[in-house]
């Protein structure tokens, strides 16, 4: 039976092409927003770190009205690292909506998420967005986008559907650049006509996929899938089974149902095949889990998410200043904070470390992890983390790592300088094209793209604009240098002065300010030279009878201070070094604080 006033579609692309921005204005033009309505840009990126990094991290629900149909859309993540987020949603949705930038063309994250909507046999409306731009390269990037299509093997009607070319911002879409229109009827219309409709069994026993969870203080756990047969109705008995664990829960009540529309969660008395629904009352409901009747328990199957490819070690801060910001301090509230993750980000490992308080940590990539890491911190946990490490695994035999597929795009000038940093990182040139600004396409192992980004900005005077996702696992590239300048070691605890600082400027660059906190054993700067450098700056200026003029104070002052972010602690950090996170600071640490015991150490292993 088909469920023809009914579309479930998922928006898809690489990040920052405009996908949060279009579902904006699809809003705006179905109904759901008033055009006085005062609302916030990218609606849908509700979280704080999605709206300050301008990134969606979470796929979203919400629905439209247009000539009768409701067209359920789920707004994706962009960025590889959360991938995992498109690969289950794609359960949901009878199609897709591949969305392209006009003047970047498809990136590695488009193949990424094109590939797994194809191999699930999804159609694909094809987008292309941003074509009001100055710089837009919209017939190129078409012949660009049907290559891809043709090494993905795309299916000829994919190939022969016509390509809508939109202005997100504008709110326009049109199938012919010489007609263009002043609304997304285009699009709309498009979604109805390629998109197929639900098709099943609607008076079969019910099932329902959970694909996501969502949680709420008064409800707790919320589940959110596809009815993928008959009708389930609230207060109805159903249990929950999971295709791999084979476990099925004893009946539960169905205590809410709720449909999406525009930005609202509706309440509703029943929902029938391929409708999108949120649920609630049942004990610990997972992704991947079917609730059915319990009559006829059938559990479906959930869609393969992708392995990790990094790793960490989260473990109790042991630093001189533990506990003293943090609200959840203890080996309990980590390990229970970081296992209830897991139940929510289908893409995230936890595994209990060598001691009580150490957490293996895995996930998609250092982002996937970092932004883990801001969200405990926002709310109130203090811990320390070890550097990312790749994750290697056997494959015929042989030793292999993750290899990224990565694309730059650099001004001609700075073309050399990128190729020769990621020849040094073991990354190998694949293309290269374009004249004035270059398009270079490098298969370059993921630990050797740690700490490179800054690098990047660097070389390209911040006119390079680089992405990479994973491509495949191939045999250890070999060697790989991470830093090679070493750092700034404070020697005892006390309070940074300006006067010590002054004196420290001159052996590198400084990362903390006057009047900071320090202990022995804590990182303040990068130093000029290889090898760490242990120095005092606690130490005061001596006093004398002699009054200071001011230009003798105006010696003293500081050149600069580089205060690094999260993800540059996260590079900058070596195999013997720790970050220590708490919701005020972030502080850089030696494993062993002792600086006597660091050198017996040194010393030892240059023995053996």
């Amino acid at each position: 039976m088909i469920k023809n006033d009914i579309r479930n579609i998922a928006i898809i692309a690489h990040v920052d092409h405009g996908k949060t921005t279009l579902v904006d204005q699809m809003l705006k033009q179905g109904g759901v927003l008033h055009s006085n309505q005062q609302i916030a840009d990218r609606v849908m990126d509700s979280g704080d770190i999605e709206r300050e990094r301008g990134i969606t991290i979470l796929a979203k629900n919400t629905a439209v009205h247009y000539k009768g149909v409701k067209i359920n859309i789920v707004d994706t993540p962009g960025h590889a690292d959360f991938s995992g987020e498109v690969e289950r949603v794609l359960k949901m949705v009878d199609g897709v909506l591949l969305l392209i930038d006009s003047f970047e063309g498809p990136m590695p994250q488009t193949r990424f998420v094109l590939s797994k909507a194809l191999d699930r046999g999804l159609p694909a409306l094809l987008v292309m967005n941003k074509v009001d731009r100055a710089d837009a390269r919209n017939d190129e990037v078409v012949d660009e986008l049907l290559d891809l299509l043709s090494d993905l093997n795309a299916d000829p009607e994919t190939l022969s559907r016509p390509i809508l070319y939109v202005s997100a911002r504008l709110g326009t879409a049109t199938t012919d650049m010489d007609k263009p229109q002043k609304n997304l009827e285009a699009l709309f219309d498009a979604i109805l006509k390629y998109v197929p409709a639900p098709k099943g069994d609607m008076d079969g026993p019910v099932q329902l996929l959970i694909s996501t969870i969502d949680y709420n203080d008064y409800v707790g756990r919320i589940g959110i899938g596809r009815v993928a047969r008959g009708t389930l109705r609230a207060g109805m008995d159903v249990v929950k089974c999971n295709h791999l664990t084979k476990e099925v829960s004893p009946p539960q009540r169905l205590v809410n149902l709720n449909t999406f529309d525009g930005l609202k969660h509706l309440p509703v008395e029943e929902v029938r095949m391929g409708d999108i629904v949120a649920i609630s009352g049942l004990a610990d409901l997972s992704i991947g889990d079917t609730v059915c009747d319990p009559a006829h328990v059938q559990p479906l199957p959930f869609v393969a998410i992708g392995e990790p490819t990094v790793t960490m070690t989260f473990s109790v801060n042991d630093s001189p200043f533990a506990g003293q910001e943090g609200t959840y301090v203890t080996s309990r509230h980590l390990r229970a904070r970081l296992y209830r993750e897991v139940e929510t980000d289908v893409s995230l490992r936890v595994e209990d470390g060598e001691t009580p308080d150490q957490f293996y940590v895995k996930g998609r990539g250092e982002l996937h992890l970092s932004v883990l890491i801001e969200t405990m911190r926002r709310q109130g946990y203090e811990f320390q983390v070890s550097r990312p490490e790749v994750i290697y695994k056997q494959v015929d035999g042989k030793l292999c790592e993750p290899v990224d597929r990565v694309q730059c795009d650099v001004p001609q000038a700075y073309a050399g300088a990128v190729i020769e940093k990621l020849g040094r990182r073991r990354g190998v040139l694949v293309s290269m094209h374009g004249q004035d600004r270059v398009r270079l396409e490098f298969l370059a192992p993921s630990r050797g793209l740690f700490g490179y980004r800054s690098e990047f900005l660097t070389d390209t005077r911040g006119e390079g604009v680089m992405s990479f996702g994973f491509e495949s696992y191939e045999p250890v590239k070999g060697d790989i240098p991470h830093r090679t300048a070493g750092a700034l070691v404070c020697h005892e605890a006390g309070e940074a002065t300006q006067y010590a600082l002054h004196g420290a400027q001159e052996r590198g660059t400084l990362f903390i300010t006057p009047q900071t906190p320090v202990y022995g054993g804590m990182i303040f700067g990068q130093s000029n030279r290889a090898g760490d450098l242990v120095i005092n700056i606690c130490r005061q200026k001596h006093v004398t009878n002699i009054r200071n003029t001011a230009s003798a104070e105006d010696s003293l002052r500081l050149m600069s201070v580089y205060s690094l972010s999260l993800e540059e602690c996260l590079e900058f950090i070596e195999d013997d070094e720790l970050l220590e996170v708490t919701p005020k600071s972030l502080r850089m640490r030696k494993k062993e604080l002792n600086h006597q015991q660091r050198l017996r150490e040194a010393s030892r292993k240059k023995g053996d």
